[in-house]
């Protein structure tokens, strides 16, 4: 049975009959919630669960986590033409994730326990993603696999770093093996989606082909992540950086996102990119200039690239795999505005200045609104029967 005949043969309800409808509504969700907890925290709240690794942990492994997991729970069965999670196996991984949430709220009391139910869901989950592309024979996405792994393991080494070395390791793994994710996939799906736009319009010329500009930036991605996980302090590092950073930002110019300026779901690909270029230069300078934050880079990573790419990639692939026309509404380019001004917000608010409570805040608050506005305005999508694609 095929991918496509699998899913229309599925009987069960409807929010486990594809991985991104889940996945992406419960991880908004949870992106819309946890932030807000985390600056009140910050800002002298009272609450023994939301100190600084428990915000990193859910922003990355949490909320990261489901996007990353819905996403490809509903690529990889079109990458391979195998059956897809769906149904119950669907619903166990849920219930893997939501156990971490809860696992990682009782922290305080659960102690050890909490970090080795957290670990589950990554790792069973890169288990799953490593059996389909393996049976289906699907080589090309083993880098993929791969970056899953890490990934997982990343988390682990989170929980056992935060007991024990409080090094940062597990964490700068993520952010790297992220940052090559977005690499790889935005490589792929943001010119695609732009040329086939331009296509459409008979606009030319098209984004460029994947050449050796491409490869070098994907090389430079990956050396300079890994560097950064093993040593975050050498001026080498800075460079790598720096240079990947640079490198990316030729990359997207070559995609002529500028010529899809009209249309909201696919200029949003190129500003979640773009983010991703800015952060690596960011990141990279902070090695080499004491006037430029660390978290500056760390933020234009997570809250930009990051939060801008899920966004954009959760509010099309909704509206492709659900039916609906690929154009945005007033709500998707609302959400896209908030997630841009919260990443800049938050970016700002790295420096040193006497606003910083207030730019703290307000950057929250439009996360909160960008993720909960998907989570409110995408819930009838995600929750709801409707003729599916192929």
């Amino acid at each position: 049975m095929s991918t496509a005949a699998a899913r229309r043969a599925y009987a069960g309800p409807a929010l486990f009959s594809f991985g991104f409808r889940p996945f992406f509504l419960f991880g908004a969700a949870w992106a819309a919630l946890s932030v807000p907890i985390w600056v009140w925290s910050f800002l002298g709240g009272a609450a023994p669960i939301a100190h600084r690794d428990w915000h990193v942990h859910e922003m990355l492994f949490g909320v990261l986590g489901a996007i990353v997991a819905g996403f490809l729970t509903t690529a990889v069965p079109n990458w391979t033409g195998r059956m897809p999670v769906i149904g119950a196996p669907l619903a166990g991984l849920v219930g893997l994730w939501f156990a971490g949430r809860l696992a990682m709220l009782g922290e305080f009391w659960l102690g050890p326990a909490a970090a080795v139910v957290d670990s589950l869901f990554l790792l069973v989950f890169a288990g799953v993603i490593w059996r389909e592309v393996l049976e289906g024979r699907n080589w090309r996405n083993l880098p993929v696999c791969g970056l899953v792994t890490v990934f997982a393991l990343a988390n682990v080494a989170f929980h056992v770093d935060a007991a024990v070395w409080r090094t940062g390791v597990g964490e700068r793994l993520a952010l790297a093996a992220i940052a090559m994710l977005l690499a790889l996939i935005g490589g792929r799906i943001t010119p695609s989606f732009t040329r086939n736009w331009m296509k459409a319009r008979r606009l030319a010329p098209e984004p460029a082909t994947f050449s050796r500009v491409d490869q070098v930036a994907l090389a430079l991605t990956g050396a300079s992540g890994l560097a950064w996980a093993a040593l975050p302090d050498s001026p080498v590092t800075g460079v790598l950086l720096t240079t990947a950073g640079a490198a990316n930002l030729v990359r997207l110019a070559r995609w002529r996102g500028w010529a899809a300026a009209r249309e909201p779901l696919v200029w949003i690909l190129h500003a979640g990119y773009g983010w991703l270029g800015v952060g690596l230069l960011l990141l990279g300078a902070s090695r080499l200039l004491e006037i430029v934050p660390r978290t500056a880079g760390v933020h234009a990573i997570t809250a930009g690239a990051i939060g801008v790419m899920t966004l954009a990639v959760m509010t099309r692939a909704t509206r492709g795999h659900t039916g609906r026309p690929l154009a945005a509404d007033r709500a998707t380019v609302a959400i896209y505005l908030a997630i841009n001004a919260a990443a800049v917000l938050r970016l700002v608010a790295a420096f040193p200045t006497a606003q910083q409570p207030l730019l703290l805040s307000a950057s929250a608050a439009l996360w909160a609104l960008a993720f909960g506005g998907f989570a409110l305005s995408y819930a009838p999508m995600l929750t709801m029967r409707k003729p599916l694609t192929a």
